[in-house]
């Protein structure tokens, strides 16, 4: 249940980063660790994350925002700057640490500026489980070594820990909590996530990041043994409709949480889940080449993706 960004839900696409952008390692001393006094952050980089926007209700946005500058600046340490493999995952076992302290009640250190701060008021203030957290950390760490995929459920495997946690966390701070809620949640962060990994094809395969299922890529004769050749073709736009058509339907499968969610919770789930069908309808449009080129939203879409949302009905989406 998150927003897609470059989608969370966690990488993202209706929020709509652009990948490559992300910035340095986060410390004390960089300023971009500090979080900010304003809770309506606009999510630059870190992926499948939903927006705290207008539509976010007050009471949660400052929670939102601390959680996300928590994922970000976790996301930086794995994917930035120029330190060694096993240096980012001795910070990230550092910055572990100082989760497990906060969630202990006692203080965290200071190396990673108020980021933890933050993160202890929203503990407090909304009792915060602390394993999405933690789920968040280890597909972070796996992200050090850009790991390869086999089969789709391997990649559903790492959105479970990427993605899905954000979603949770979420509905968590909406006070919902039951099984068929949290899958639903899970439909739609693991949705935008794959959507992103579709949309972002020209960015991340020239830096040897695969996020194509090795099964599926075989099966219409792709060798992903040397990303960064890989061209467009008619064979990669039949692979990459496949998996659109995959993420599709599991977006449908968790749209209808969009309708149960009250008030403004739900119209900025709607938002979301319209956003990631867009990218896949602009994908389709572009014939599956995101090899050659990445799709984008602008503020052209805004009108299109408020109407899609307020047509949204119960008998529109997937329900059991």
């Amino acid at each position: 249940m998150g927003a897609q960004g470059g989608t969370g839900c966690p990488r993202e696409a209706t929020s709509q980063h652009a990948p490559g952008s992300r910035r340095g390692v986060q410390t004390s001393e960089s300023p971009a660790a500090a979080v900010p006094d304003n809770p309506l952050v606009a999510v630059d980089h870190y992926e499948n994350f939903p927006v705290a926007s207008v539509l976010c209700p007050p009471r949660i946005r400052p929670a939102v925002a601390a959680i996300y500058h928590f994922a970000r600046c976790a996301d930086d340490i794995a994917d930035e700057g120029d330190a060694s493999a096993e240096q980012r995952l001795a910070d990230l076992k550092a910055y572990g640490e100082d989760l497990s302290a906060v969630f202990r009640g006692s203080g965290a250190s200071t190396r990673w500026g108020g980021i933890f701060g933050a993160l202890a008021e929203a503990r407090q203030q909304h009792d915060l489980p602390l394993q999405p957290l933690m789920d968040l950390l280890e597909a972070f760490g796996r992200d050090v070594y850009s790991p390869r995929y086999e089969t789709r459920e391997d990649l559903l495997g790492y959105c479970r820990l990427s993605a899905n946690p954000v979603g949770r966390l979420l509905l968590h701070l909406y006070g919902l909590n039951d099984a068929y809620a949290k899958h639903q949640s899970d439909c739609v962060c693991s949705a935008l996530q794959l959507i992103n990994f579709w949309q972002d094809c020209s960015v991340d395969l020239p830096r040897s990041r695969v996020y194509l299922p090795e099964a599926d890529a075989r099966k219409h004769g792709l060798d992903l043994s040397a990303p960064a050749t890989l061209k467009d073709s008619a064979s990669s736009q039949a692979l990459l409709a496949e998996l659109c058509n995959w993420a599709r339907g599991l977006m449908l499968q968790g749209a209808g949480l969009a309708l149960t969610l009250p008030g403004r919770a739900g119209w900025e789930l709607r938002l979301v889940v319209q956003g990631g069908l867009r990218i896949l309808d602009r994908i389709a449009a572009l014939q599956f080449r995101t090899l050659r080129q990445r799709p984008t939203l602008g503020l052209i879409d805004a009108g299109p993706l408020a109407w899609r949302a307020l047509r949204m009905r119960r008998d529109a989406v997937l329900m059991p």
